[in-house]
């Protein structure tokens, strides 16, 4: 018997295997695909393979004759930029394997299905496992749903990485951040991207100046942005897709030809009949405390899963989290400080409180355009901000956040200062290196505290 059965191993189930074996724990992981679950092999990873080959191509295009750069027939080779992507995914995939290796996790191939909490059957061939402890870490599947999943050929983000040539032109459903960042990949290439949001703006959880500077930048690479739009009907026909979309402001409808059609409306957690069986609380997601504990005694929940934050760095805390607590050490889970970052271009990142969601009587919201940094004149960017937004009484920071190249990077400052209750003055008077993009943030510390300098 072990001490803890595992199922999935995806960035929460994998962390969680190898912080429990390291407690001294005996764990057996469970996954029926690929290790690395959705961020290694059709997420975090090959999207940002791909989008690391469109910015430099985007790059070359749009600021190489201005730098003094020049390319004779600049070209791409989509062979190629899916070869790379496949290498990321295949060396991050061998280095998972190699630590779970080394940390002495016992890894079954295999699909797990719940007899009891702590019942495992292998389904391939009809093995028993046994354990003290049972973590839920299923993950999730991208979001399929009427009229979209009965037309052939549409695809989901999963689908994308085994495109062999690029469609001229793309409906991309949904404006979320995977929606803008398939939308920054194909427009840099120079495919027509039709990008349609049913809510009022892109980016819906941002702020609205953060989604008028990501449309501003990708309406300059061509990109058709329509909020506040439904797509009703799809249809395909002799290889083209018609679809039907609506305006829901205007009440007018219109018809859209194109090539492919991508559905990118999310993701839902992959709860099972034999996960309901078990009997744990379910809303939306798997329900757990901060101690990452189910209703269940016993059986804990990390990752998509749970339907919370659906990001891989948060997976990985909460495997953490649980880990120590089945080792005996008490630890709760803090959502307080965690970054959201979206790679498109320029970047978004934020941590914390964002304006729209507080009482503007009780904050101070502190802002810096990126254009009046000596670092981004040279990179010829003038598209973002930073924005801080701190407490009226206490000067605590509550929120940050960056638009802006490298903002992905750059958030970790805030991350630190939410998560310790740092104030905008102790920021500001950690010395900012110049020139860097990070100066955008000292220049909003500064205007919270109205010292501005150089604006």
């Amino acid at each position: 018997m072990y001490d803890v059965i595992i199922i999935g191993g995806g960035p929460g189930g994998y962390v969680v295997s190898i912080r429990l074996s390291k407690l001294g724990k005996n764990v057996v992981l469970i996954e029926k695909n690929e290790l690395g679950g959705t961020c290694t092999n059709v997420g975090c990873i090959p999207t940002k393979a791909l989008l690391n080959a469109s910015h430099l191509y985007s790059e070359m295009n749009d600021k190489g004759k201005r730098f003094g750069v020049t390319a004779e027939e600049l070209s791409y080779d989509v062979g190629k930029v899916m070869k790379h992507s496949k290498k990321a995914v295949t060396l991050s995939r061998k280095g998972i394997e190699h630590l779970l290796n080394e940390n002495n996790v016992e890894i079954i191939e295999g699909t797990a299905e719940i007899v009891d909490k702590g019942k495992i059957r292998i389904k391939e061939n009809g093995a028993f496992v046994e354990g003290q402890n049972l973590i839920l870490a299923q993950g999730s599947n991208p979001a399929n749903f009427p009229p979209f999943e009965n037309v052939e050929g549409i695809m989901t983000s999963d689908d994308v990485f085994s495109m062999e040539k690029f469609p001229e032109s793309i409906l991309i459903i949904g404006g979320g951040y995977i929606g803008v960042e398939f939308a920054t990949f194909f427009s840099s290439f120079g495919v027509k991207v039709n990008l349609v949001e049913v809510l009022d703006q892109i980016l819906s959880t941002e702020d609205k100046d953060v989604a008028e500077d990501i449309k501003k930048s990708l309406k300059r690479k061509g990109v058709k942005v329509l909020e506040k739009t439904e797509v009703t009907t799809v249809e395909k026909e002799n290889g083209t897709f018609t679809s039907t979309i609506k305006n829901k402001e205007k009440d007018e409808q219109q018809e859209l030809e194109t090539e492919s059609v991508l559905l990118a409306v999310g993701r839902k957690p992959a709860i099972t009949e034999d996960i309901k069986a078990l009997g744990v609380e379910i809303d939306k997601g798997v329900i757990t405390d901060d101690h990452m504990c189910t209703n269940i005694e016993n059986v804990y929940a990390i990752g998509d899963i749970k339907a919370k934050y659906m990001l891989a760095h948060t997976a990985m805390h909460e495997g953490i989290v649980t880990a120590e607590n089945i080792a005996g050490i008490d630890t709760k889970m803090d959502y307080s400080a965690i970054p959201s970052v979206i790679f498109s271009n320029p970047e978004v990142a934020s941590v914390g409180l964002r304006e729209k969601d507080v009482e503007k009587e009780k904050i101070k919201v502190s802002k810096f355009p990126i254009s009046a940094t000596g670092k981004a004149r040279t990179m010829e960017e003038r598209i973002g901000f930073a924005k801080v937004i701190s407490d009226e009484e206490d000067d605590t920071v509550l929120g940050l956040t960056i638009v802006s190249p490298n903002a992905t990077e750059m958030i970790m400052e805030g991350v630190i200062a939410v998560r310790n209750k740092l104030t905008t003055l102790q920021l500001m008077e950690s010395i900012h290196p110049h020139p860097t993009l990070t100066e955008t943030v000292l220049g909003a510390l500064e205007k919270a505290n109205d010292r501005e300098i150089h604006i």
